[in-house]
């Protein structure tokens, strides 16, 4: 797939040929049918969470949504080089709130997604914990991120990390101007 086709636009291709409606995609990913139509319409979504829940419910990777290019081991990144794959926005009109640079797209057998991740202010607004299988690990990079975690709330500082079961509804903000941090999702087959 062309790396320059939108994620809303390779879900509606993918959900397209494989002739499930978007009915069918609600009933399987236990999301609403007027969420789907904006993510593939609007390519608007609120987290990695929802759109796991689609990759899964299509009985596909969440790497093919969000690309499908081969590469050679090892898979190297330079920082130049990097590019955002993935805004997260509240609702179309509204600010961005995460920008997420893939740092393992292009690699297509992986099991885990590793993501730089720029946290602006509007993270803060409207927080909605969102839950999937697997784990995630994060390591911040600068500024202070606020870590929702079930009912628990911790602060994270320059070089903290959290280590969680992504099972558990929880949420990343920034407590500030902006933060960056690292983040490894691990997804089971």
């Amino acid at each position: 797939m062309n790396s320059d086709v939108k994620i809303g636009a390779r879900i509606l291709r993918i959900r397209e040929g494989q002739k499930v409606g978007r009915e069918e995609l609600s009933n399987r990913s236990g999301l609403d049918v007027d969420f789907i139509r904006a993510i593939e319409e609007e390519d608007i979504y609120p987290s990695l969470g929802p759109l796991l829940k689609i990759a899964r419910a299509l009985g596909i990777r969440l790497g093919t949504v969000l690309d499908d290019q081969l590469s050679q081991d090892p898979l190297i990144v330079r920082l130049l080089d990097r590019k955002e794959e993935l805004s997260v926005l509240k609702g179309k009109g509204k600010p961005v709130a995460l920008k997420f640079h893939s740092l393992g797209r292009g690699k297509k057998d992986r099991h885990m997604e590793p993501f730089f991740i720029e946290i602006l202010p509007e993270s803060a607004e409207d927080k909605k914990p969102s839950s999937h299988e697997g784990e995630e690990f994060i390591v911040v990079l600068s500024g202070e991120v606020e870590l929702s975690y079930g009912r628990e709330v911790s602060i994270l500082k320059t070089g903290d990390s959290a280590y969680y079961n992504s099972l558990v509804p929880h949420y990343v903000s920034c407590r500030g101007a902006k933060a960056e941090i690292y983040a490894v999702l691990y997804i089971p087959d």
